[in-house]
């Protein structure tokens, strides 16, 4: 259903709820405050001046003159949304009633920045969309990949749906579906980063997927290179991530069968054809890179989050280290 848009501001985000004074920017419809988002389609406002630095944190404060249920989201952003009443777009400190760390009505922010050289495109499941990762410090590890990428004027945007499947629907629609939206599609786009592929493994006989098989390797592959067909067709680098360590991966909750033996052997031979096909333009390694050298199918433990599954803040930032800025960038 259409969405009602009362107000909308922009500005500089402070500590909290708070923006920095100073820099709070009406955002506009074709010079209205008030706009309709079509059901299904997305809504562009005019352009906003409001200069900023690299690595800028934006607060977008939103009023909604009426009750809007809300069918789709980012459920997890990672960063805390603050929610109160009435219309305090305004305000330099939202009054709040409740908070979220999903993320909603606002999809992306395009940035004007002239001394550029375009952007990196990480394109994943939870790993990538920074699961593990400690909420509203910016650890994911795009996040740290733009934190390297800053001196080349190269941004970084985030494309990973936790949850996310290379095969098939499920929390989010499947890489090959959503890849012209998120990476094709995107302006200034040079290259992609692609690690998806661990959920098609482990979802099989969990109570995410109880009638679903393991699929099998030439499926997975078939995928693989649809996605790397796709990229060089639009003249992008394409790297491949190594499906990382999962043993023990949400054992004792009712995932329990998340990790199999099985499904291990299926990670590894799909870790074989990504280090070995020849089908993406580099291969960074992740699964070495995490894995623990003295149990090799588990993640090494400073870099595990805790549920033997997502890296946490060392690991993140380990696999952004990892990453050749070489291999992304041609100039």
């Amino acid at each position: 259903m259409p969405i009602q848009i009362g107000e909308i501001r922009a500005a500089r985000a402070g500590e909290d709820s708070k923006i920095t004074a100073g820099t709070d920017r009406a955002v506009t419809f074709g010079g209205q405050a008030k706009a309709t988002v079509p059901a299904g389609a997305p809504l562009v406002s005019d352009p906003v001046e409001l200069p900023l630095d690299a690595l800028s944190r934006l607060s977008i404060s939103v009023y909604l003159p009426q009750p809007t249920p809300i069918s789709t989201f980012h459920w997890d952003g990672k960063q805390t949304a603050y929610i109160g009443d009435g219309n305090q777009t305004a305000s330099e400190t939202i009054a709040t009633a409740q908070t979220t760390d999903a993320r909603t009505l606002v999809s992306e922010i395009l940035v004007d920045a002239p001394a550029n050289d375009g952007a990196v495109i990480a394109i994943g499941d939870s790993i990538t969309d920074g699961n593990g990762a400690t909420l509203d410090a910016d650890n994911r590890w795009p996040d740290v990949l733009a934190e390297r990428l800053v001196s080349k004027h190269v941004s970084v945007l985030n494309a990973g749906i936790s949850g996310a499947r290379l095969l098939d629907d499920a929390m989010g629609v499947k890489a090959s579906a959503r890849f012209d939206r998120d990476v094709l599609a995107q302006p200034g786009v040079k290259a992609v980063i692609l690690l998806i592929g661990i959920n098609d493994i482990s979802w099989p006989g969990t109570p995410f997927a109880p009638e679903k098989s393991l699929p099998s390797l030439a499926a997975l592959t078939t995928g693989y290179l649809q996605l790397a067909a796709q990229a060089h067709a639009h003249n992008l680098i394409i790297i491949g991530g190594t499906l990382t360590p999962f043993e023990g991966a949400l054992s004792g909750t009712p995932l329990d069968a998340y990790y199999t033996p099985e499904k291990e052997a299926l990670r590894q031979k799909v870790n074989n054809w990504i280090r070995t096909s020849g089908a993406f333009d580099a291969v960074v390694d992740f699964d070495l890179l995490l894995r623990d050298p003295v149990h090799p199918t588990r993640l090494l433990p400073e870099f595990d989050s805790g549920d033997h599954l997502h890296p946490g803040d060392k690991g993140n930032r380990a696999m952004a280290a990892a990453i050749d800025l070489g291999q992304l960038i041609k100039n």
